[in-house]
């Protein structure tokens, strides 16, 4: 197996007395989509800024040298003050060719000449996403990318995903409380709740004593395969796909 790309051993985030992450140990593995769900106030948007540095931690996180990583926040909010349009907005992070490249490939160049602020949440996911590959990561993380997605694009934008993953042929490692669409693209599931729960495929982990305490008797996280027969435009409108 290829060297990881992130390994994080007895990882551990505090905020005065509180433990937020505990004694967590994790491994990112090239080309493998590790999909990180728990309840809120879990600790899993910590966990991710500690791995990627940007929260202080105890333990050790050892990331790959020259590591590139592409992230997309959980939350991002444009600034109604500052117009710029996704192109303009995508260039302070890539080169102008490569912003096109990218918006092209997540399916928004009609919104290339848009302000940010006049976008959908699909559209405005999709233009974080592209921000976020442009630069060609060896890791893509991933914080509720579907924050602001109707439910008619939720599936559509983890196959995307998906794809992405195989054409640059990074690891994915994202938080979601959507397993039920993602249990078919994960290669592996993390159950987090300030420490690690239970891990494994995703139709392991839902039988695990450990995420029916957590899920199973308030019902909070719905679970079904999702089989899909058809597509959706960035509107969320289904277009049926013969197979």
């Amino acid at each position: 197996m290829s060297e990881p790309l992130i390994t994080a051993k007895h990882l551990s985030v505090r905020a005065g007395a509180t433990d937020i992450v505990r004694d967590v140990s994790l491994v990112i593995h090239p080309r493998e989509i590790v999909t990180l769900i728990g309840p809120n106030g879990s600790g899993k948007t910590t966990l991710l800024k500690a791995l990627l540095g940007l929260a202080s931690s105890q333990g050790e996180i050892v990331r790959r040298p020259g590591l590139r990583i592409g992230y997309v926040p959980q939350s991002f909010v444009p600034d109604l003050s500052l117009p710029i349009s996704a192109h303009r907005f995508l260039c302070l992070f890539a080169p102008s060719d490569a912003a096109v490249v990218a918006l092209t490939r997540v399916g928004v160049t009609a919104a290339r000449d848009r302000q940010l602020s006049a976008l959908s949440g699909g559209e405005l996911a999709r233009v974080l996403l592209a921000r976020a590959i442009a630069g060609r990561p060896d890791l893509l993380v991933l914080d509720e990318p579907l924050a602001g997605v109707d439910v008619a694009g939720e599936a559509a934008l983890y196959h995307l995903i998906a794809e992405l993953r195989d054409e640059i042929g990074c690891g994915i490692l994202l938080v979601s409380h959507d397993l039920h669409v993602v249990m078919g693209k994960a290669d592996r599931v993390v159950c987090l709740n300030h420490h690690v729960c239970c891990e494994g495929v995703a139709t392991d982990v839902v039988r695990d004593p450990a995420f029916m305490e957590l899920f199973g008797a308030r019902g909070e996280l719905a679970l079904y395969p999702h089989h899909h027969d058809h597509a959706h435009a960035i509107s969320g409108e289904a277009v049926h796909v013969d197979r």
